[in-house]
């Protein structure tokens, strides 16, 4: 069935896609190998998932057994901003590039189906549609695909595209000749490794989860550890700084897709108005937004510790207010927040409430 490569490239691109790719169904060896490393370390952090599914993950085969190819592809998300412009307005908050509009697995999925009710009618054959939400290894499967190369921040990398990719795969039991993997381009570059606020790669090609922004933001369900909230910055959502320096951004365009286009209340919100928001708010904002998913309590310890990094004084009252709030995470970053901001009134707060507070890890932030 190689014959057919050339349509369903040919359809994939029409659709939408950026960049198409086929690998076989299977893994390499040093992909699987990398897998079993950054999970016996245990850098994969609160996300259990990863090892509960580690077996299929490892291998396409044991995810779906009939699969004989994979069809990879990829949508350009590149902004039309520098996504590090924001860094320097302490009283605003920065949102990765990524979550600035429509949750981008709507958008994947409905053209990865798009595309595969098209092969099952022009070739009968059998399919299975992923995003990143499945067990899958995106990134490796998309370097034996052709698309470009796990760079040394771990993302994926294309000489094209530039970092800017959401990816997606399509498993079908058609035997498709592969195409030829890319090869690394990284050369003697760190830029990425060294732009990182919390030196979460512990070598090249290396990601330590449990120090990423992205992972702490996103995936920690629980009191970020304080080693890491400095760092932060105004960051409440993800973090984008090794995929902005990266050199082979030089060739990155804009993004055609309006869905991944910023909308204009996420472009540079103001910390005191998102510190505000309580969970119906919070649901009527975000609607149809990746960051809805880690709900408003989350959400808000990021906010509150990004107004503890602002350096303004009369932003202590927004983290006053939640000194109340019904969730120890937002109640330990309010303290946290408060005494940076404005030490008087957090030692008149403490004198009043620390011996009351029901929760350890908040009384241990009053008893600081």
């Amino acid at each position: 069935m190689s014959d057919a490569k050339p349509a369903i490239r040919a359809r994939a691109l029409e659709i939408g896609f950026d960049a198409v790719g086929f690998a076989a169904a299977e893994t390499s060896e040093d992909a699987k190998r990398a897998l079993a490393d950054f999970l016996a370390a245990g850098r994969h952090g609160d996300m259990g998932w990863m090892a509960d599914t580690a077996a299929r993950r490892g291998d396409p085969q044991v995810l779906w057994p009939e699969a004989r190819s994979v069809i990879v592809l990829a949508l350009n998300y590149g902004p039309p901003y520098d996504p590090l412009a924001l860094l320097t307005r302490r009283e605003r908050a920065t949102v990765s590039v990524y979550a600035r509009n429509r949750d981008y697995h709507d958008t994947v999925k409905k053209r990865l189906k798009h595309l595969a009710r098209w092969l099952v009618e022009a070739y009968g054959c059998q399919v299975k549609v992923f995003v990143d939400t499945a067990p899958v290894m995106e990134k490796p499967l998309a370097q034996a695909a052709g698309l470009g190369w796990q760079g040394k921040h771990t993302n994926l990398l294309s000489r094209d595209l530039g970092n800017w990719l959401f990816l997606g795969s399509v498993f079908t039991d058609l035997a498709l000749a592969p195409d030829a993997p890319e090869t690394d381009h990284c050369g003697s570059c760190r830029a990425c490794l060294d732009a990182c606020p919390t030196d979460a790669f512990p070598a090249p090609y290396q990601l330590d989860a449990r120090r990423c922004i992205s992972y702490l933001t996103i995936e920690h369900k629980g009191h970020i550890p304080a080693e890491f909230r400095a760092a932060m910055g105004n960051r409440i959502y993800g973090c984008d700084d090794c995929l902005a320096v990266c050199p082979w951004n030089k060739f990155a365009q804009v993004t055609r897709e309006a869905d991944f286009l910023p909308r204009a209340e996420l472009t540079a919100p103001r910390l005191a108005d998102l510190a505000g928001l309580d969970d119906a708010g919070f649901r009527q904002v975000f609607a149809g937004s990746p960051i809805k998913r880690i709900g408003r309590d989350r959400f808000v310890r990021n906010v509150l510790i990004a107004l503890g990094n602002s350096g303004r004084p009369e932003l202590a009252g927004p983290a006053r207010r939640h000194l109340d709030d019904a969730s120890p995470l937002v109640r330990a970053m309010a303290i946290w927040a408060l005494r940076r901001l404005d030490p008087t009134a957090f030692l008149a707060e403490r004198a009043q409430r620390a011996a009351d507070e029901p929760d350890a890890e908040v009384a241990a932030e009053w008893a600081k």
